[in-house]
């Protein structure tokens, strides 16, 4: 008996250790396994990245390449339609070229907007937010759309809308500005409304509208790239199906959720909810700026440097900034930007990035390091170089996308030069710069030009209307020729916005009994 359990207890042993050897080997050759498979998905996902990364590349450089000439195309489209003489089918045709211009430009942006968010390099910038004014603005916007094809608008609050918010104020115009004009494009008759409920912190928006409707089966499509729902095209409404891909990707990066509710042929229900904790009223707060059409600023002139290896990109925003009143130079290149600010500091540098010699940072840079102030606008078409931290390292101050939009543009400058803009119709003779006026000729008398124009230029002095003013003038010196001094006088006078100087001058040349502009 004791041998025999020896026996068994031998074999039993055996068997053990036959299977356990068998089991480590099984689970070796699992390991094996598993190792292969993560290697190949790492190579998998190291493909992966790099072919995001080229498609990420090739977006920045193609958004790159079509922003340079679009930029020169808005920008005289912008010119051309501050000019009073362009009038007519003339008018009618470069508000045709802009309209064209702004469609491409959303599109550039909705492509770029999409490859920075997959590429995870779109950051959020909260700042403080006056909500009801923020409101209104989107109403202002949108409300003239829906006139046009003869909707109604109607914005509607739940409960208290708190004064001042915690948000990235236009990424949330963006979110509503895209679902706002989808309701208008989709909608024919009825209606459209912008809900707005505020509660424990987290802000409910909804568009409602009554218009074409999505299927069902089109609910989820909608939402992925360059997708549109069959109702939508049906209807050939043009779009590019970027729109609601990138509303959702920014209402989640914000930590919010979108849903839809929509019946065909009834209208759709797009309902936005974020976190946006309420802030009191900080210090100094101010209300959002006004879009009005600027005719120059108020204190001394100041000189800009525009620095861009293209000319027309140069001519572009000089032809911009010139009937403003400022003094424009220009560089071609980072060396001569050096020179130019070495011989002759500027108020302000506009500084393109890609130039052929030295780069837009490498610029910034040696201006820093060789002690000027000067503030530095990056204007660059290269949209994914706008990078604060870069911004800062570099010592520039802000960065315009180009095709440059003047508004933005303006608000740059005004935020870093402390510029007060003139606004059509703005402010009064006696706020602006007091230049001193030039030596008066020989032959310019005081009866040199007739009551009626002078009081007609003064009350255009007034009004800060250079172009007006341009305009009687070369009027004036076509009907009396003898008045050529006075009127090279006067339009010096003007080319320099020094209204105080040419209403003193308009004043003793006949004009004492002008009458108040209405």
């Amino acid at each position: 008996m004791a041998a025999w359990w020896i026996v068994l207890g031998n074999e039993s042993r055996l068997m053990a250790q036959d299977e356990s050897n068998r089991q480590n080997r099984l689970l070796m050759q699992e390991i094996e396994a598993h190792r292969r498979t993560d290697a190949a998905l790492q190579a998998a996902k190291d493909s992966a990245d790099a072919a995001n990364q080229a498609k990420t590349r090739y977006v920045a450089g193609m958004t790159h390449e079509l922003r340079t000439p679009l930029n020169s195309i808005l920008g005289y489209a912008q010119i051309l339609l501050k000019d009073e003489r362009v009038q007519g089918t003339h008018r009618a045709a470069v508000g045709t070229i802009q309209h064209s211009g702004e469609h491409l430009r959303a599109l550039i942006d909705d492509l770029l907007d999409l490859a920075r968010i997959e590429a995870g390099r779109l950051q959020l910038d909260p700042g403080v937010l006056p909500m009801r004014e923020f409101l209104d603005d989107v109403t202002r916007m949108v409300a003239p759309q829906a006139q046009a094809k003869g909707l109604a608008f109607e914005l509607v609050s739940d409960g208290r809308v708190p004064a001042f918010v915690r948000a990235d104020a236009r990424r949330l115009r963006q979110i509503l500005l895209n679902l706002l004009g989808n309701a208008v494009r989709f909608t024919d008759q009825g209606g459209i409304t912008l809900h707005v409920d505020h509660r424990r912190e987290v802000t409910r928006f909804e568009v409602i509208d009554t218009g074409i409707g999505i299927a069902e089966t089109d609910l989820d499509r909608i939402f992925m790239p360059f997708e549109r729902g069959s109702a939508g095209r049906r209807s050939g409404d043009a779009g590019t199906g970027l729109g609601l891909t990138i509303t959702l990707l920014l209402t989640q990066l914000m930590g919010g959720e979108l849903t839809v509710r929509s019946t065909p042929g009834q209208g759709s229900r797009f309902s936005v909810r974020l976190y946006l904790s309420e802030i009191a009223a900080p210090v100094g707060a101010t209300t959002l700026p006004r879009h009005r059409p600027v005719t120059g600023y108020i204190g001394p002139r100041r000189t800009l440097l525009i620095v861009d290896d293209q000319t027309t990109q140069r001519q572009m925003l000089a032809g911009m900034l010139m009937p403003l009143g400022f003094r424009v130079r220009e560089a071609a290149s980072g060396l001569e930007c050096l020179e130019s600010v070495q011989a002759s500091p500027p108020d302000g540098v506009l500084l393109d990035i890609t130039m052929d010699d030295m780069d837009g940072w490498e610029t910034a840079r040696r201006l820093r390091a060789r002690g000027h102030s000067v503030p530095i606008i990056l204007v660059s078409a290269n949209a994914f170089e706008n990078q604060p931290e870069r911004l800062v390292d570099s010592g520039c101050q802000a960065f315009v996308d180009k095709p440059v939009a003047e508004s933005q543009l303006l608000a740059a400058l005004q935020r870093h030069l402390q510029l007060e803009w003139v606004a059509e119709l703005g402010a009064p003779p006696w706020a602006l710069a007091r230049l001193p006026a030039p030596a008066a000729t020989a032959d310019s008398g005081s009866g040199a030009l007739p009551a009626a124009q002078a009081r007609r230029i003064a009350q255009l002095a007034r009004l800060g209307h250079r172009q007006g003013v341009r305009d009687l003038l070369d009027r004036l010196v076509l009907e009396q020729p003898g008045c050529a001094a006075e009127v090279n006088a006067l339009r010096e006078l003007a080319e320099r916005f020094a209204w105080d100087a040419l209403l003193d001058r308009v004043v003793r040349a006949g004009a004492d009994e002008e009458e108040e502009p209405t």
